[in-house]
């Protein structure tokens, strides 16, 4: 299976938390032939699929946003000291190629380790990278040079092209959670091209979730839907050190993964199950026991509380530049989202 065109060009954007203008461009760009499209003042960006006068509100929910760098200070020498946006490993950033936003353009440089003199007792074989020992150098000679291109407070991501491996497999940085905003927005394009929906969909490309789920918090309380579902990734266990048993059996080429739990609405969870089954796709469960830390959580206690359920992608390697999924997975949560949507009635309760 191919990577598909929008997908792509989510991914070959920089857009880390706070600055996704570039991947929110290219997302409303997709929607605009078969959606209502709107933004608001946090940058999170909306696409309403209508359903008929007095339909009820169905949100998808996906994040924009993707971890990066953001630079606190830039040293005499050239060298760019930096922080994290989202969370990371330093040994995940140690030697990789970055692509920093410029007041100019985009900026390569490269993630360096502070050298261990020797005879130092904290010898590199010895001494676990910290962040605190990491630095940028776009190969400036001096402060002046490197400030003419790169000034504090400005933000990068990791260099990389998405590729494909085989069994239809796909590596970027950012599919956590680009995927999710993808398959929103097909799951809505394709409830609209169906015809038979009796609820709007409105798909939600959300900002600022790796660093606090800010942009979905405000969309929770403006859209006020009838009910929302949140679309993100989640932990293959099929890697060594995977664990089944913590939450679940988790599997790349599983398909969809369905969250349960006490931030998950019962209703919404046994539709989605309903629709699994009876469609034949795909599917797999994941328990958590408290919040799920994805946009879930905030539309679940969303002014009077809004029915939520989490559909999940397995991702392999998250917050890493090399993050791999299975296309099929994806497939099969837009076919979910799908079915899902297309059984919903105007009537329909989710009280507890």
């Amino acid at each position: 299976m191919p990577i598909p065109a929008l997908l792509r060009e989510l991914l070959a954007v920089a857009a880390p938390a706070g600055s996704e203008e570039p991947a929110a461009r290219v997302w409303r760009d997709g929607a605009a032939p078969f959606a209502e499209v709107s933004s608001d003042t946090l940058g999170t960006s909306f696409a309403r699929v209508r359903a008929g006068e007095g339909a009820p509100t169905l949100a998808l929910v996906g994040h924009v946003d993707e971890i990066g760098v953001i630079v606190t200070n830039v040293g005499e020498d050239g060298l760019l000291s930096f922080t994290t946006l989202g969370g990371f490993s330093a040994e995940a950033l140690f030697a990789q190629r970055v692509r920093l936003i410029g007041r100019e353009g985009n900026v390569r440089g490269i993630v360096a380790r502070r050298r261990v003199a020797p005879g130092d007792r904290r010898g590199e074989r010895d001494h676990a990278v910290e962040h605190s020992d990491l630095h940028i150098d776009i190969g400036a000679r001096d402060r002046a040079e490197a400030t003419s291109r790169i000034g504090v407070g400005d933000v990068g991501v990791w260099e990389g092209e998405p590729f494909e491996l085989p069994n239809g497999r796909l590596v970027s940085r950012a599919l956590d959670n680009r995927l999710g905003c993808y398959v929103a927005l097909e799951a809505a394009r394709r409830i609209g091209e169906a015809g038979d929906a009796q609820v709007d969909v409105v798909a939600v490309a959300a900002v600022s979730e790796e660093v606090g789920h800010f942009g979905s918090q405000a969309a929770a309380f403006s859209l006020e839907p009838d009910l929302a579902l949140a679309i993100d990734v989640t932990w293959a266990t099929d890697v060594p050190g995977g664990n089944p048993r913590l939450a679940g059996k988790v599997e790349l080429g599983g398909g969809a993964v369905i969250e349960r739990g006490p931030m998950i609405n019962r209703h919404v969870y046994e539709l989605l199950v309903r629709a699994a089954e009876e469609e034949e796709i795909p599917h797999a469960f994941e328990i958590s026991t408290r919040a799920t830390r994805t946009d879930a959580d905030q539309f679940h206690i969303a002014r009077g509380g809004i029915p939520t359920g989490l559909i999940s992608i397995p991702l392999r390697y998250m917050h890493t530049p090399c993050e791999l999924c299975s296309l099929d997975d994806v497939e099969a949560c837009i076919r979910l989202i799908v079915g899902f949507a297309r059984r919903l009635t105007r009537e329909q309760s989710y009280l507890r």
